[in-house]
């Protein structure tokens, strides 16, 4: 196969990002038909189909591959202008990183102040459970992410971060209404939080308790925020899951209570970027590395 025209590479990207060939060409400053002609000689090019026609329109898994190719082509290019200081380097630099929201509500956005103010980056964040998190890296989406899978996406490094801890609580008359049994027998039918509906982290706990044999209640309530989720708990809606950190100021104010105590559940985070040497995005990881070292358990 020929080389791949960074035109027709690019107008893919821009397709993919704007959603629409119709955006993209008034991005790119070129008439739709352009946009659909570039598309169309790289489809031909590859000799695979890279776009769903959907709306959205959405990358087919070789237009991933693709898609990727192209942010980290602009990612290097980028980094070249900065060093050799030609025209476009004083624009911000643009991080995308893909982060859950416990994370993020606890020590990841202190992670991102201790880079130099000057630093002059622009961070495009995305919330994502940290069990999808390594999606968004296959798909281009993202540069690195926090997430819980060890094993690293093609094309990219990984480190371990440290393990965040989460404590089964709820509100002190909550437990002593609805979980006042044996756990394993009360804890499947009391009312529970839960984060969405890719959250099984609550539904993990019961089945680890009763060997299986149980999930936990129907009766949940889906609070889709990290602080909304610990504050949902502290109300005395459900039990559930909640991350140390947020925990323990509840804790000390009598508004929780753990009512497994010797259960704590940790979850392993690891850092997954792309393979590129590229500067920015060398000390956002060094900074996220120094912060988790920080507020995570070894």
């Amino acid at each position: 196969m020929t080389d791949l025209p960074l035109d027709q590479v690019r107008t893919l990207l821009a397709v993919v990002d704007e959603g629409t060939f119709d955006a993209a060409a008034a991005a790119l400053h070129v008439t739709p038909s352009a946009v659909s002609q570039r598309v169309k000689a790289l489809e031909q090019r590859t000799g695979r189909v890279l776009l769903l026609r959907t709306k959205p329109v959405r990358p087919t898994e070789s237009g991933e591959v693709l898609v990727r190719l192209a942010r980290q082509t602009v990612r290097l290019e980028r980094d070249a202008y900065a060093e050799l200081g030609l025209s476009g380097a004083g624009e911000p630099t643009r991080v995308p990183v893909a982060v859950n929201a416990d994370s993020l509500a606890t020590w990841f956005l202190g992670a991102l102040t201790r880079l130099p103010a000057d630093s002059r980056l622009r961070f495009e964040l995305r919330r994502e459970d940290e069990a999808h998190t390594a999606a968004l890296l296959r798909e281009g989406t993202v540069m690195a992410a926090v997430t819980s899978s060890p094993d690293a996406v093609p094309g990219c490094s990984v480190r371990q971060l440290g393990r965040m801890r989460y404590l089964p609580v709820a509100h002190p008359e909550f437990a002593l209404r609805h979980l006042a049994g044996p756990l394993r027998e009360v804890l499947p039918v009391a009312p529970v939080v839960v984060f969405d509906r890719k959250d099984d982290f609550q539904d993990g706990f019961v089945r680890r308790l009763t060997r299986g044999r149980a999930e936990a209640s129907a009766l949940r309530h889906y609070v889709p925020a990290s602080e909304g989720f610990a504050e949902a708990v502290a109300a005395g809606l459900g039990w559930g899951m909640v991350p140390e950190a947020q925990a323990e100021p509840l804790l000390r104010a009598g508004r929780l209570t753990v009512f497994a105590p010797g259960r704590e559940a940790d979850v392993s985070l690891y850092w997954q970027q792309w393979k590129l040497d590229s500067p920015a995005l060398a000390a956002v990881a060094a900074a996220v590395t120094e912060a988790a070292a920080e507020a995570l358990r070894r």
